[in-house]
């Protein structure tokens, strides 16, 4: 089982579920379903929450509200913050985050729900605070597609982050979102290393493809942006000059950057990923990690843990501040608009 690496997957293993009190080992090897050694599938769950948006407590992030389609990720990005939280759906932070995928595909219905109640003044809300919500699945299911056309409809503003191009999909609802000011579009980037990316980030679009979609979505009058994160010391971080300069060519209109940081279960299942992968510079990746976070892997404080401290830290903030003054000056993304709600909305969607 040692040998074996599973193509396509990010994670090789699945960690222990720090709230079950049992978990399947991979002791005996004669014991084991010969088909998930070969290949992981993926498997679909359906959950019909009572509410699809949820507060944001962390000061971190821009948003106040976030709302997320799916939980689990089939794009299997390594360094993922939001595998813990699969844990809380009794799998584990592995494998299973990749391949057990919950499918809210009510969700547009308990977006409009949302939008009607009394108390609701419109504020912007994050699509995608958590896992992607134009991962593969999306293809099929065209939950966000249809979410979007709720925000639409009551003319609510809306974020995105992705790694898909998929998103292109969607042009038109986007376009119509941007007429009124209500939509910015962030594509994650952080390596144009298509080798490291197929490992990395196994089911994402290309580096290429994500320039080319902010693009496509610049041309399209959209304002978009792109997010340059994680950035991993010794790793990826030699890419940060060139992702700012390939977005600011493309049309993007800014440009923000986070620091790896391995919290939880994932700090064993990429310290795994490292040492198969890069044996050779495992020490130096793992060492300069821990010099962004005080000795550790991880950083809980807000504020510092998106950044990390020390040396290392400064030099790659002053890198990155450094690009996007000589790329992105004068440029700057149009406020969204919360002007144009309205209760009730105008539109018969579904």
């Amino acid at each position: 089982m040692e040998d074996k690496y599973f193509k396509g997957r990010g994670a090789q293993f699945n960690t222990r579920n720090s709230f079950l009190k049992n978990e399947y080992v991979f002791e005996h090897i004669e014991g084991l379903d010969e088909e998930y050694m070969e290949r992981p599938r993926t498997q679909i769950f359906y959950e019909s929450p009572q509410n699809i948006v949820n507060k944001v407590e962390s000061p971190d992030l821009r948003f106040s509200w976030s709302m997320n389609p799916y939980q689990g990720c089939e794009h299997g990005c390594i360094y993922c913050y939001a595998r813990n939280v699969h844990e809380y759906w009794g799998f584990s932070a592995g494998i299973d985050f990749e391949t057990k995928i919950i499918v809210k595909p009510e969700a547009p219905q308990l977006l409009e729900k949302f939008f009607n109640r009394p108390s609701w003044k419109a504020t912007p809300i994050m699509l995608s605070g958590n896992t992607d919500c134009y991962q593969p699945l999306e293809r099929k299911f065209q939950i966000t597609r249809n979410i979007l056309k709720v925000f639409a409809k009551y003319g609510n503003p809306v974020g995105i982050v992705t790694k898909n191009s998929l998103i292109l999909r969607d042009l038109d609802v986007l376009k119509d979102l941007s007429s009124e000011g209500l939509v910015h579009v962030f594509l994650s980037v952080n390596s144009l290393d298509e080798n490291l990316r197929r490992i990395m980030e196994p089911r994402t679009a290309s580096a290429k493809k994500r320039i080319e979609t902010i693009a496509r979505l610049s041309e399209a009058g959209v304002p978009s942006g792109v997010m340059v994160a994680p950035i991993i010391p010794a790793l990826n971080s030699k890419d940060i000059v060139r992702i700012v300069e390939k977005a600011s060519k493309a049309g993007a209109l800014a440009a923000a950057m986070t620091v790896v940081r391995l919290n939880g279960a994932i700090k064993h299942l990429f310290k795994d990923w490292l040492e198969k992968n890069f044996p050779e510079r495992f020490n130096k990746v793992w060492h300069q990690i821990e010099h962004l976070h005080n000795g550790q892997v991880n950083d809980s404080e807000w504020g510092r843990r998106m950044r990390g401290e020390g040396p290392i830290s400064d030099a790659i903030v002053s890198m990155f501040k450094t690009a996007v003054k000589h790329h992105f000056k004068g440029r700057v993304l149009p406020p969204l608009n919360v002007d144009r709600f309205r209760k009730g909305g105008t539109l018969n969607l579904f």
